[in-house]
């Protein structure tokens, strides 16, 4: 089963750069997720939506290889995308974002993350893959803010390996109920947003209660 192209928006079309790029469809959707957190151009390439096709064309075989080699795969090129943005963070993050005031590639956009990273902790890095537009910024602002390389590697591999393999498998499952799998493709980032909400609400909640009954002792 293979969704309608007027279930996407945006720049880029999932379904047809993916079924276009033929046998090399695996291909393309890893270089598109390195691209999409490697280098600070990508915040605007349709990650999730690209992941959840890529599961809906598994099932249909437009994408030949199994998912056992597709989403180590994403998950890998995922993780190496992450890496490069930290290593740009570290080495010349600050020349690039404090030119500007405002705007995508400003100080702004380097404090607004930051703020994630504040509120989460180094957990954001990997919370951050589930977001969109974060998810480009976040590994440059733990470059810039110099976080531990051998923390920021380790919650960028649990991130990777959970988005890619969430998302892969949502589509595949999807893509056996039509209805379904338009209406997911439509609202994937509400959906992933939400999954995120209800996972990380609880955890915050309980920390902060914890940092209240700390401070009243």
């Amino acid at each position: 089963m293979i969704i309608t192209a007027h279930a996407t928006s945006g720049v880029l079309d999932p379904q047809a750069v993916i079924a276009g790029a033929g046998v090399w469809g695996l291909v393309v959707v890893c270089a598109i997720v390195f691209v999409e957190t490697g280098l600070l151009i990508g915040f605007f390439l349709p990650g999730d939506t690209l992941l959840f096709f890529t599961g809906v064309l598994a099932l249909s075989g437009v994408i030949s290889q199994p998912l056992w080699v597709v989403i180590p795969a994403i998950a890998v090129s995922a993780a190496l995308g992450d890496q490069l943005g930290y290593l740009i963070g570290r080495v010349s993050g600050r020349r690039i974002f404090d030119r500007r005031d405002s705007g995508l590639f400003s100080r702004k956009s380097v404090a607004r993350t930051q703020g994630f990273f504040d509120r989460f902790g180094p957990a954001a890095v990997t919370i951050a893959r589930f977001v969109p537009v974060v998810r480009t910024f976040a590994p440059v602002a733990a470059g810039v803010g110099l976080m531990p390389r051998r923390v920021f590697t380790m919650f960028n591999i649990v991130g990777a390996v959970l988005w890619s393999t969430a998302v892969v498998l949502l589509g595949f499952a999807l893509a056996h109920i039509p209805g379904v799998a338009e209406f997911a493709a439509r609202y994937i980032d509400v959906v992933l947003v939400g999954i995120v909400v209800f996972s990380v609400v609880p955890v915050l909640i309980r920390t902060l209660a914890l940092r209240r009954q700390a401070a009243h002792r």
